[in-house]
């Protein structure tokens, strides 16, 4: 540098320039001396059209500067007692940053100053002034922010305004600094400029911040930072936090100090800032989505919304990656001028000034780039808890009709995948201007360095955006295409998992899975579509660079210049440089387009309208009547219908009324019974009332608090008092009286931890019967002012039905309520105030019981229970009290079908300790082909060696030129290069289509291999494990095995061959460099260790803290209804916001460990550059007598080394996140070895058996668990072939146990079951299960065409089909539906539970099997429909042998042989009307009880 600025005149101006002399021929001459000693060169204020840089340094730069450190002084002198509330988090920690940033910046001048005063240049004492003065601002700043009473100074009104004029005053010295056309001035100058702002913008924002904040006393108390015992405000532990602390995450330390003693739990991990609290975030993003939806409500977007929340902090975000980006540029700029030194020989200390300056840049970058990644990351971890709060609450909030528009399957791919890929978007946006900036910066330097030569690889790059857009609108099309399916897929697995214990039955498990085979590989072939097109992308852009060398270097020698090794190497650091970008950009734009298509879905699916409040419900009703009639309305009538239609289509074609113009009203406090055929709509009207259907003519009203009790009724994963209470607080004495009343004391009693004891996903470990009363008992317990029971007492058996009719619906409890009953049951009939007959969705008659046998019901009730009635009561006059003492006894001695202790029911999920097993990579690569995996690690090693060689030539090149030896012509050169470069695109593109291939592979298999495991396990596996869990893994864990491990897999080996090929170079060029190598390796591998053993740990809690997450939500989509019926939708809302919240503290936790080590490994990396610039600065010097090669080898080193910044922290960090993905091939295998049913057997069988249908127990016991009582004991019967049998007893007696031992869904302990004299444990299973046939308990039918349901094996003609249809009675209704290619929808809810359950044994009967097995199948239908399937049973299946488990005694007195079961022991036995002459039999008991 010269001693004197080039801007300084040299010779006088023809102008006479104003001076600070020009007046002042009086003064002193001591005051000529003081100006000559500041300004001995330029004692001008203008020079030419502009300030002197005395003036500049004198008034613009020490005056302000000591006018600012004044006014701080000043204030902080004045107003040091002033309390205040300090808490605004992200611009105090900006205050913080840009103050130490600034300190370092004026500490480089003050130091660069010093070293042109050590060579002898002259040194201004106006640069020193100013120089010395910024250094002092900076530090007097960092000591008041330091100084927790003097903080509040910065927010000051005359500081603030003060601040805004600051910068102004640096426009001068900016205008200089370009002037000089030094880059290094240029970056310098523009980095204090934008310090200045950046401190404005920041103590502007947090006066404005305060100022909104000032006049809300509990926003002060949030905001507090101190602990003030006269305040009462507490400090928050995360806030004792100082800068340095946040700057280096130190917080993790004490997580990970933990994570490597023991297993770390959720309490050992770090606290959740308060902002980030999911309640909070929700209600934010919540706000903008309304907002959105009042403002337009025909153009909503979810992405305006989600801007509108977190649009500010996320744009503030982007000037800190636009000063991360630029000091990226710093390192090649320092080298280009480091290996001009070493190449220039000069003997200054320049050369060590550059090195450490290049290792110093490195640090300035290591922190920005992790505080940014910490910030944006913090923000993406809000968002997602946004966006997952507001799923749920909209699945909480919108009706089934609604809800008809989106599968299941779909809905559950909005909260796994599609809420992730719209938090991804806040990478790819800053990403999206970020990178061509970035691609635009390393261009223009590349300019500098090789003129118009860096065209031609510019060319390529232009010609390759074309592409890369046909490429990614491709990728586009097969990510929306297999989405779809995805969602198909994960509805068909949902569908699977929920009814695996029928399908078992029906030995159909085989054929699901086959047909969710073809859904996965439909979603497969868009997967490879996506794959290979992703893979085209990998090596357009990752040859670019390679490409871009050989064309810029081959064009800039044929225009005839002569390559040396500062342009070459500086050039190489910059085409470096460009990777990232390059590589990235596809990814980025891959990532935008998802989100963009997932926010679209989620837009969809938000704007569904909502259930109205009573309030809309009431003002949308009251205009229809008159004022006196509106006020009836309200005072009396508890429901009222006027002219109602309703439909459970959301689309206004389809105008298929489940209720069809009715018109009711229903008066307060009374019970009202709604009786009808199967399907006349009674279900229907019940969900209308709870706005569950679409209303599309009328008004429907309803007063009050609701209750809902289902026809199948929603259990909540969780203990029986949690079931009860849903969310209210606990009232002892109504508890006691409820279950009384629903006689569940005697049930609670018996289970291991009573109350308290757990119960299984969707009631498990319960029996029919149970599930009902514990509904029952939730709803009586609510104290609501309208119940709507749907045919409740069909579930339980006659005593039980008896009392809770008494007890519970006309009991103390509801006495007083309005309770609307759709029933069956003739005496729920004869004791209603109220009785609504339905038909075909209209209203036919309405009336008291006793007026029924007389109207138009009366044909339906001469053929009902009524006349059974009558026929036990001649049967049964007289009472015998030893026969009531044994039905007392059997009361007291109940207990569980199904009872699991608490502790046993559900098997808390297991997550592996310690590292990533070695097996599982091992099963990765084994799912992929070890030939593919070898393939894909030698093209990778050869593609570094042939880069490495690339590169070791273009040295060779550079040397043999620049000592003008040169052995080969240009063209030689060139020849060589360009075969280096077609090997290296050669090799990338196997790498990427292998990597591509074996990933997909990987998919088809690890899916396939698990879906095949869990087929075959036990139902014992799904009573023990929630479905959330499982779908889990074929949702969110499959997806990662499909798209992210294969992606992160392939960063992961590019990093690893990189680091080889560096290490190899460095080694090479710079022996000392193998000095290092020891202890650096030692210290990575320590840091690394530290950092994993936490890190598996907290991706394991990571996973087993989602898992509840979709659990929860899975079972909320089954129970929705229930859950708005109840208006429980803010306490499910917070359960679901409790949840969150912990994964949130994982992802937290885990997010603050991986920048704890990024950081340090950049540090490290750092540390690295500065040894081998330094060394190759003493190298240079011919200090050592070590030779450190030529000056092309030196640049190349030097070139290598830059990158290690990056390429040590993303080979860290890719190998934890493969782990972390590791972690989801972990969870899949876990699952690949579960319990496997014995499916083979010896005894094969004709296509007929069962011949005769003789089924014998043999001292059978069985269990449901080895810790548990025998669920069978030591029971021993005989049914002959061709004979109907009754299975009879209370809830829990072991009834459904005799089937599930039949069809071996629960293996025996002891004895042996025949079935025409063959052990059944010798026939293969599905064998067995196939040749007997079923109607469950709960009425299965899936997604598809009627026919698919009824006959999915085609085995049946349509006339066959028509036929049994019309004995089942339920032709007709199945003709209206479309006939059977109508489209049934998903859990068959196109048909009424009455329906379903006809269907399911239309479907039985088609089997023709000799075994036909009942699980209370009339126990949902009408009696009429009841007596009239018995008569079709009977004569359809004569020589059948008919197993029947029913409630209904009058569905089993026509039957040959009874079997009374208690406590899984036969009490009794014979046929049942010799049974009935016996007053002291226990069925006749049972009889009598159904008479009441």
């Amino acid at each position: 540098m010269k001693s004197t600025p080039k801007w300084f005149p040299t010779s006088p101006s023809p102008l006479k320039p104003f001076s600070f002399g020009s007046q002042t021929r009086t003064h002193h001459p001591k005051m000529k001396q003081l100006k000559f000693l500041l300004c001995p060169k330029s004692p001008f204020v203008w020079v030419g059209n502009g300030f002197s840089q005395c003036f500049d340094d004198l008034v613009l730069g020490f005056g302000v500067n000591a006018a600012t450190i004044c006014m701080i002084c000043i204030l902080g002198i004045m107003r040091r007692s002033a309390r205040t509330n300090w808490r605004i988090k992200f611009p105090e920690k900006v205050l913080h940053f840009v103050a130490v940033i600034g300190a370092c910046l004026s500490c480089v001048d003050v130091v660069l100053l010093v070293k042109k005063k050590f060579h002898g240049d002259f040194v201004a004492y106006h640069e020193w002034l100013f120089r010395c003065s910024n250094f002092v601002v900076w530090a007097t700043i960092i000591f008041f922010l330091r100084c927790a009473f003097l903080q509040h100074i910065f927010c000051d009104l005359v500081l603030c305004i003060w601040w805004i004029m600051k910068p102004l005053f640096g426009i001068p010295h900016l205008q200089l600094a370009f002037s000089s056309l030094e880059v290094f001035e240029c970056l310098k100058e523009s980095s204090i400029v934008f310090l200045d702002i950046t401190f404005c913008i920041s103590i502007n924002y947090i006066r404005i911040k305060r100022a909104s904040t000032k006049s809300s006393p509990m926003e002060d108390s949030l905001l507090c930072t101190e602990m003030d015992a006269e305040e009462g405000c507490q400090r928050d532990s995360r806030s004792t936090q100082g800068f340095w602390d946040h700057m280096t995450f130190r917080s993790i330390t004490s997580v990970m100090n933990r994570g490597l003693t023991k297993q770390l739990d959720f309490n050992d991990l770090l606290l959740l800032p308060t902002d980030m609290d999911p309640s909070t975030c929700h209600d934010k993003l919540l706000n903008c989505w309304q907002d959105q939806q009042n403002n337009s409500c025909s153009n909503t977007s979810f992405l305006g919304a989600i801007f509108s929340a977190y649009g500010g902090p996320y744009l503030r975000l982007g000037l800190l990656k636009v000063f991360n980006d630029c000091i990226g540029f710093g390192g090649p700029l320092l080298l280009n001028k480091l290996i001009r030194f070493l190449q220039q020989g000069s003997g200054s200390l320049d050369g060590y000034f550059f090195g450490i300056l290049l290792g110093l840049v490195s640090v300035i970058k290591s922190f920005s780039d992790t505080q940014y990644t910490f910030h944006l990351s913090k923000l993406k971890l809000k968002l997602r808890s946004s966006i997952m709060t507001v799923i749920y609450r909209k699945c909480l909030y919108v009706s089934i009709a609604e809800q008809s528009k989106f599968s299941e399957g779909e809905i559950q791919t909005f909260m796994s995948i599609d809420a992730d890929r719209t938090v991804n978007l806040c990478n790819s946006f800053h990403d999206m201007w970020s990178l061509p900036l970035q691609i635009g910066v390393a261009l223009y330097l590349l300019y500098t360095q090789v003129k118009l030569a860096f065209m031609s690889g510019l060319a390529i790059t232009i010609i390759l955006i074309p592409v890369n857009k046909w490429i990614s609108e491709l990728i586009a099309s097969a990510t929306e295409k297999m989405m779809k399916q995805k969602d198909e897929r994960i509805r068909r697995t949902g569908e699977l998992l929920a009814h695996i214990r029928t399908l078992k039955m029906y030995s159909w498990e085989i054929l699901f899975s086959r047909w969710l085979m073809d859904t996965r590989s439909l979603e497969v072939k868009h997967l490879t579509t996506r794959k290979y097109l992703d893979a085209w992308c990998v090596f357009f852009w990752a040859t670019t660079p390679t490409l871009f060398s050989l064309f810029t270097f081959g064009l800039f020698t044929l225009m005839g210049h002569q390559l040396d090794a500062a342009m070459v190497f500086t050039c190489l650091a910059l085409f470096n440089n460009l990777i990232s970008p390059l590589n990235s950009f596809p990814w980025v734009i891959n990532g935008l387009i998802d989100a963009f298509i997932s926010t679209r879905r989620l837009s969809r699916f938000l704007c569904c309208s909502e259930k109205k409040s009573k309030v809309e419900q009431a003002a949308k009703f009251q205009p229809i009547f008159s004022n006196d009639q509106s006020d009836l309305v309200s005072k009396d009538m508890a429901v009222v219908m006027h002219d109602a239609c309703c439909t459970w289509s959301s689309s206004n074609e389809d105008q298929n009324f489940v209720l069809n113009h009715v018109t009711l009203s229903l008066p307060n406090g009374l019970l009202v019974a709604v009786i009808g055929e199967v399907g006349s709509g009674k279900s229907s009207l019940l969900n209308s009332i709870l706005q569950e259907t679409r209303l599309v003519h009328g008004s429907i009203y309803s007063r009050g608090s609701s209750a809902y009790v289902p026809q199948v009724p929603w259990i909540l994963s969780g203990t029986v008092r949690d079931n009860i209470l849903f969310g209210k607080n606990l009232d002892s004495q109504r508890y006691k009286d409820v279950l009384q009343a629903c006689t569940l004391d005697v049930d609670i009693s018996l289970m291991a931890g009573h109350d308290l004891a757990y119960i299984g996903e969707k009631g498990t470990n319960l029996s029919g019967g149970q599930r009902t009363r514990l509904a029952l008992a939730r709803a009586i317990y609510q104290d609501s002012d309208v119940y709507l029971l749907d045919d409740i007492l069909s579930a339980v058996d006659a005593h039980v039905a008896k009392w809770i009719l008494h007890n519970a619906i006309l009991g103390p409890l509801m006495e007083h309520k309005t309770r609307i009953l759709c029933t069956h049951n003739v005496q729920a009939i004869s004791s209603a105030d109220i009785v609504v007959v339905m038909e075909k969705g209209h209203v036919k008659w309405v009336g008291n019981s006793a007026d029924l046998a007389v109207s138009v019901y009366s044909g339906f009730a001469s053929v009902n229970e009524f006349d059974t009635s009558s026929y036990i009561h001649s049967k049964l006059y007289s009472t015998n009290p030893s026969n009531m003492g044994k039905q007392s006894l059997l009361m007291e001695k109940n207990t569980d079908d199904i009872q699991l202790e608490a502790e046993e029911v559900i098997e808390a999920e297991q997550r592996k300790e310690g590292t990533v097993e070695l097996i599982v990579y091992k099963k990765y690569a084994g799912f992929s082909s070890w030939f593919i995996a070898v393939v894909i690690f030698l093209s990778a090693i050869l593609m570094q060696a042939s880069r490495n060689g690339n590169d070791l030539w273009l040295s060779y090149w550079v040397d043999t030129t620049g000592s003008g030896q040169a052995k080969y012509s240009t063209s030689f050169y060139l020849l060589v290069l360009c075969i280096f470069c077609i090997i290296n695109s050669s090799l990338t593109l196997v790498r990427a289509f292998s990597f591509a291939f074996g990933g997909l592979q990987a998919a088809v298999q690890v899916h396939n291999t698990l879906l095949n495991k869990l087929i075959n396990a036990p139902v014992k596996f799904f009573d023990q494990t929630p479905g959330g869990r499982i779908l889990n893994r074929f949702s969110s864990d499959l997806y990662t095995i499909d798209d992210s491990l294969p992606f992160i897999l392939n960063i992961l080996l590019a990093n690893f061959v990189g680091l080889l090929g560096i290490a190899i170079v460095l080694s090479y060029v710079q022996v000392l460099f193998l000095l290092l190598l020891l202890p650096f390796w030692y210290i990575y591998s320590k840091l690394q260790f530290f950092y994993r053993s936490t890190s598996r740990e907290l991706r394991r809690l990571d996973s087993v803290s989602r898992s509840p997450i979709y659990a929860s939500f899975t079972e909320t989509l089954d129970g929705s209804s229930t859950i708005r019926a109840f208006n429980s939708e803010d306490y499910f809302l917070a359960r679901f916001t409790e949840l969150v919240a912990q994964y949130q503290i994982t992802s937290y936790s885990e997010l603050t460990a991986s920048l704890w080590l990024s950081l340090r490994l950049q540090l490290i990396a750092a540390s690295i550059i500065s040894f081998v610039a330094v060394m190759a600065v003493i190298g240079s010097r011919g200090n050592l007598p070590i030779s450190f090669g030529t000056p092309g080898l030196v640049g190349l080193a030097l070139s290598y080394a830059a990158p290690i910044v990056s390429l040590l922290g993303s080979f860290l960090t890719s190998f934890t996140e493969t782990e972390k993905e590791m972690v989801s091939l972990e969870r899949a295998l876990q699952y690949m070895d579960v319990p496997q049913e014995e499916l083979h057997g010896f005894q094969s069988l004709n296509s007929g058996w069962p011949f005769q249908g003789v089924i014998e127990f043999q001292n059978v016991t069985m269990k449901y668990m080895p810790s548990l009582p025998a669920a069978l004991n030591d029971i021993t019967f005989t049914i002959a072939g061709g004979t109907q049998v009754g299975m009879v007893g209370r809830t829990g007696a072991g009834k459904s146990s005799i089937l599930n031992a039949l069809f071996r869904l629960t293996p025996i302990c002891r004895g042996q079951i025949l079935v025409d004299g063959l052990n059944i444990v010798d026939i293969p299973v599905r064998d067995l299960r196939a040749h007997l046939a079923v109607v469950p308990q709960s009425p299965f039918l899936f997604e598809g065409s009627l026919r698919d349901n009824l006959d999915p094996l085609q085995m049946s003609n349509d006339m066959k089909i028509w036929d049994i249809l019309e004995k089942c009675h339920i032709k007709e209704e199945v003709a209206v539906a479309g006939g059977l290619d109508a489209h049934v929808k998903e859990a068959g809810t196109s048909f009424s539970v009455g329906q379903r359950q006809l269907l399911c044994l239309a479907r039985a009967l088609l089997k023709s099997s000799k075994v036909l097995c009942l699980d209370e199948c009339t126990a949902n239908v009408d009696m009429q429909t009841a007596s009239i399937l018995q008569k079709a049973i009977s004569s359809e299946c004569i020589g059948v042998t008919v197993i029947t488990i029913a409630h209904r005694i009058s569905t089993v007195l026509n039957m040959d042989n009874i079997f009374v079961l208690n406590q899984g022991t036969l009490v009794e036995q014979g046929n049942p009307q010799a049974l009935l002459q016996d007053d002291s039999s226990i069925f006749s008991s049972f009889a009598k009880a159904s008479t009441i």
